[in-house]
């Protein structure tokens, strides 16, 4: 089958699931193309059977802001015409399900027929398909999609009580991990932050304020307290910079080790004891779910998508949103304790095991036979 992906390439959850599926997809001998104005932050090799076509958009002085969806659904069309793409999917909403029902539109009259599938990943729901700016043209998008997917239950439910679906069906695909990538053995002590004895505690994001990147640092700041460690951060986004400041007057910026954006992190998360997750809402939390499948707990908030991934007391502990004491004390409680800690990394691959590559991903497939017949 030829299928066409439309992710936003970068740093974040929407982004890297896509990559990874499309990629998934080539091994399993589809034919791949990525339709985006940059390369995806996870397309770093190419493997048989996969394509990347940059979408250009021209900044003309009479346009205050540049039509990316224009163009974006004019590249669709036109990857669509030459390469013969018997579905699109789009990963997020807006403006990337929007696009393709304007590609779509144009193929059909041509005579042609490709069919649209839409992942719903969190924040194109919850934040931007809310805004009474896009609400409406989300709603119309997800309405001409063929086929809607949600990568957890929550998100399904709050897509359902958000907008008006009269009855049709969102499938639940949930994100997807390859365990034996993410084996801790594989990394063990190839990155050393702290002196021996030091316990690490990681998080990776893109530093949106929905991360609750204070509550972050106080967290680590109260576990300082009472045990020597160290707090690396990976990522980059609006936040990062604040974080550090935080840090700075909490008086424990020595101990912060700040990277950037790194595109694998496997090797990163193999060397980390327990990760912090503190975000007002996940609608999944695929971070949670990699460092899950490298034997990392993850203390986290609860109330969202997150809940699916995490076993509260099992592979980690969710509190209420905000909850720093809480948290810290969570944390302390692992951390201090080698028998807890043992147990809930082995609790935590378990659980990242559910969401191996070859249970999740021939959901994506069946779906795509349903929607064409082929």
């Amino acid at each position: 089958m030829k299928i066409g992906i439309t992710c936003y390439p970068t740093y974040g959850g929407s982004g890297a699931v896509a990559t990874e599926l499309g990629l998934e997809l080539a091994r399993r001998g589809h034919e791949i193309h990525f339709i985006s104005y940059s390369q995806p932050f996870r397309l770093t090799n190419f493997i048989d059977g996969v394509y990347f076509h940059e979408v250009k958009v021209n900044n003309y002085p009479l346009f205050e802001y540049p039509p990316y969806s224009f163009a974006l659904a004019v590249s669709m069309h036109e990857v669509a015409t030459r390469e013969g793409l018997d579905v699109i999917h789009a990963h997020y909403a807006i403006p990337h399900a929007t696009a393709a029902w304007m590609a779509r539109e144009m193929l059909r009259e041509e005579g042609r027929d490709v069919k649209l599938v839409t992942t719903l990943h969190g924040t194109d729901i919850t934040l931007v398909g809310k805004d009474p700016s896009y609400r409406s043209v989300t709603q119309f998008s997800l309405s001409k999609s063929d086929a809607l997917t949600a990568v957890s239950t929550w998100l399904r439910d709050r897509t359902v009580a958000e907008f008006d679906f009269d009855g049709r069906e969102i499938q639940v695909i949930p994100n997807f991990v390859q365990p034996r990538v993410y084996d801790r053995d594989r990394y063990a002590g190839s990155h050393v932050w702290g002196a021996p004895g030091e316990k690490v505690l990681m998080h990776i994001s893109n530093f949106r304020p929905v991360k609750r990147i204070p509550d972050l640092v106080r967290v680590f700041a109260a576990v300082r307290e009472s045990i020597p460690a160290k707090l690396v951060l990976v990522g980059d986004g609006p936040e990062r910079v604040a974080a550090g400041e935080l840090a700075e007057r909490m008086g424990v910026r020595k101990d912060v080790v700040m990277l950037g954006k790194v595109d694998s992190v496997a090797e990163l998360l193999a060397n980390a004891d327990l990760f912090l997750l503190p975000s007002a809402q996940e609608s999944f939390g695929l971070v949670a779910l990699e460092a899950h499948a490298a034997g990392v707990p993850v203390i986290g908030a609860g109330g969202s998508g997150l809940e699916e991934v995490v076993s509260d007391g099992e592979s980690g502990a969710l509190l209420p949103v905000g909850d720093v004491e809480g948290m810290a004390a969570a944390s302390i409680r692992f951390l201090t304790d080698p028998q807890a800690l043992s147990g809930a990394s082995a609790a935590a691959r378990e659980a990242a095991a559910r969401f191996a590559t070859g249970a999740i991903v021939p959901q994506y497939e069946a779906l795509y036979g349903q929607v064409t017949g082929l």
